[in-house]
């Protein structure tokens, strides 16, 4: 993929060996449990149902993957379609089925809660799993539910999805409101918990609300650069600045329609990204606030990726091309994972 020099490759090879990789964004239990994630009506036959253990041909993730890809923590996401009623029933059955297959891969796999248990996880050579929930529609308008997935080893909230939800608008609806009552109210109690606040998803003025209200640094766990793609979905420059200041990290997605404008979620459209676009919006975010506010969420199994950054096998690429891009060994080392460990270590104690 990037011409490197014998030298570059093995240098490539060390950064990306002795990194502690964070990837913090993916989808991939939405393809290991029964019930599929979306409503469709396409007469297409969906795709079997993955194992997290089983090397697949389908997806993007699963253990074999992370290994190849050397990634040695991940955040799992647990996302609810509005199409369910019973929301938190929901998450409760995606919360049983992937602690059920960590429990199948103990050997490999284990899920941390605290910074200490993702450090000594790593250290023992397992995969540290950490379990977020994408979007606030599980909390059904109660504190209490927060409370509960929090025991249940929830350790960071997107607080919205695309649409609005009880606690405020996500970006593809955004009326410029700003966070609901209890849209506060939960950013404060998971600040009191020792929870990761995700403000991917959410709209502009919620943003800012959530940079007013935060005692702890927050994530933006799969977002990119909207000077460089005017998608919704992606953070202004004053945004990231703030983000910066508040001690979080922008965490920048393989999702092709975040990366290039006009390219959606069309694989056609998307064969056009290369990981040369990708690096071009880590280099605005470095350019911007500096090598310690930046790192890697793929948001993969979530419609995202493109060629040259398709599955969890592909990691190495980003430590390759940002040495053709001239980063320091200190400063991708701190982008492949050590910027969100310093928020880990803050937040999640």
């Amino acid at each position: 993929m990037f011409n490197l020099t014998p030298e570059q490759a093995e240098r490539a090879r060390k950064i990306h060996a002795s990194s502690t990789v964070v990837d913090t964004h993916n989808d991939t239990i939405l393809h290991l449990i029964k019930s599929p994630p979306f409503i469709t009506s396409s007469a297409e036959a969906m795709p079997p149902r993955r194992m997290l253990g089983e090397k697949s041909e389908y997806g993007q993730i699963d253990i074999p993957r992370i290994k190849l890809g050397g990634v040695d923590c991940m955040l799992f996401a647990m996302y609810v379609s509005p199409q369910y009623s019973s929301r938190l029933l929901r998450l409760v059955q995606m919360l049983d089925k992937f602690q059920r297959e960590v429990e199948v891969n103990n050997d490999t796999i284990k899920i941390a809660t605290s910074y200490d248990e993702i450090i000594d996880t790593v250290k023992g050579g397992k995969i540290a799993a950490v379990i977020t929930v994408e979007g606030g529609e599980p909390l059904e308008g109660k504190i209490e539910s927060l409370r509960t997935i929090y025991r249940l080893g929830v350790r960071s909230l997107t607080l919205t999805h695309f649409p609005r939800n009880m606690l405020g608008d996500g970006s593809g609806a955004d009326s410029g409101s700003h966070l609901t009552p209890f849209g506060r109210e939960v950013v404060s109690e998971m600040n009191q918990l020792g929870m990761i606040v995700d403000i991917s998803h959410l709209n502009e003025t919620g943003f800012w609300d959530v940079i007013e209200l935060t005692e702890d640094p927050v994530l933006a766990t799969h977002s990119n650069c909207k000077a460089l793609c005017s998608h919704h979905r992606n953070l202004t420059d004053d945004q990231i600045k703030a983000l910066a200041e508040s001690g979080g990290v922008i965490n920048l997605s393989f999702c092709g329609g975040f990366i290039l404008d006009g390219v959606g979620f069309n694989w056609e459209a998307v064969k056009k990204v290369t990981i040369e676009d990708w690096l071009d919006h880590l280099d605005h975010a470095v350019n911007l606030v500096g090598a310690d506010y930046v790192g890697v969420g793929s948001d993969l199994d979530g419609g995202c990726g493109f060629p040259g950054l398709h599955d969890a096998t592909c990691f190495p690429s980003l430590t390759e091309g940002m040495i053709t891009r001239g980063y320091s060994d200190k400063d991708i080392e701190k982008i492949l994972g050590a910027n969100n460990l310093r928020v880990f270590k803050k937040v999640l104690k």
